[in-house]
């Protein structure tokens, strides 16, 4: 299969600077050129893939996320994310259609985008960056779920916090605070999944399109993520591949995670599944620090149920993740068995 890209797309590599990457996509808007933002990425599934990105879908996100914030020209982003992501290149694509340049924490914005994991260590001790975000009009907060306790501190925080939903599929965020942007469509199949349609959505894979057949089809494209709508509202409930069966029991892995991040605020954990021949799979708790593993297992049991009993626990040095926000449960369970051995 040929996987060479065409010399006018523009493929994010992290050797790009950032003024090579903004000369490359204003003059790609400026002049209407055919070139495509080229997205490597795995997901939360693993699989790696090559997502295709026009520039005009580029520049309906940045204007609907605009419309959403209510930003004026001139206004201005601070980059805190890599460009080597959806979410960084929204940042870059939004600071060119407004005309201004774009800053670090040291400088003075009006709305930023980071991931969770940013904003727990923004809260944490993070002090410089806690300034930088409450001096924003808006913070953008997305790639990967966001527990109610951490946007309840960071609100007490006076930090505005706005959640977003995507993917790199969908050019990143295209549902701001639970609602669709302006132009975005979202329904859910009869499986649970949601669907997204607007004109935010990538054009498909580079040299697989059997891959983007499977979820795109008739301008909807189907996520893996299971959600509900309620009076036009958007709840994410969880990846369609993060639950577990374990002695028999279903357990959803984003449902333990949401518990762990109630019972411990000021802990990164993650919640993951090793193979096992008693369970079949049993579930483990990772922790960025020692954790009262006979507390948590009996508050994890009281509050999700008895098949929510931890089989085993594992301390990290930090959180392994996806891209820039996802936990990385493949990953964890790797370094669990690598240590078990």
């Amino acid at each position: 299969m040929n996987t060479s890209i065409p010399e006018s797309d523009i493929s994010l590599r992290k050797e790009w600077s950032t003024p090579q990457l903004t000369a490359a996509l204003r003059a790609a808007r400026d002049t209407g050129s055919p070139a495509r933002l080229i997205v490597p990425t795995t997901g939360s599934s693993g699989r790696a893939k090559q997502v295709v990105i026009g520039i005009a879908a580029l520049g309906a996100s940045a204007a609907a996320a605009h419309k959403f914030l209510g930003a004026k020209p001139k206004q201005v982003w601070s980059l805190l994310l890599p460009t080597n992501h959806i979410a960084g290149v929204n940042v870059i694509m939004r600071a060119i259609e407004l005309e201004s340049e774009l800053v670090d924490i040291t400088g003075k914005a009006d709305f930023t985008s980071i991931v969770p994991t940013q904003l727990h260590r923004a809260l944490n001790g993070g002090d410089a960056l806690l300034h930088h975000l409450q001096n924003t009009e808006a913070v953008l907060v997305g790639g990967a779920g966001i527990s109610k306790t951490l946007l309840d501190s960071a609100r007490a925080a006076q930090i505005n916090v706005v959640t977003t939903y995507g993917m790199s599929e969908t050019c990143g965020g295209c549902v701001y605070n639970d609602l669709p942007l302006d132009g975005v469509e979202v329904q859910i199949n009869p499986e649970g999944r949601i669907m997204i349609k607007g004109p935010t959505l990538a054009q498909g894979y580079l040299n697989d399109e059997e891959l983007w057949r499977q979820s795109f089809n008739n301008g909807w494209f189907t996520t893996s993520d299971l959600g509900s709508i309620s009076e036009g509202k958007i709840t994410v409930l969880g990846r369609v591949d993060d639950v577990i069966m374990s002695g028999g029991e279903s357990i959803s892995l984003d449902k333990v995670e949401a518990e762990l991040n109630k019972l411990l605020p000021n802990i990164e954990c993650i919640a993951f599944a090793v193979a096992d021949e008693k369970w079949g799979n049993k579930l483990c708790i990772g922790s960025t620090a020692v954790i009262d593993e006979i507390e948590i297992s009996h508050l994890l049991v009281k509050s999700l149920g008895k098949e929510y009993s931890p089989k085993a626990f594992i301390t990290f040095i930090e959180i392994p993740r996806i891209g820039i926000g996802k936990p990385d449960r493949v990953k964890a369970r790797e370094i669990y068995l690598s240590k078990k051995q």
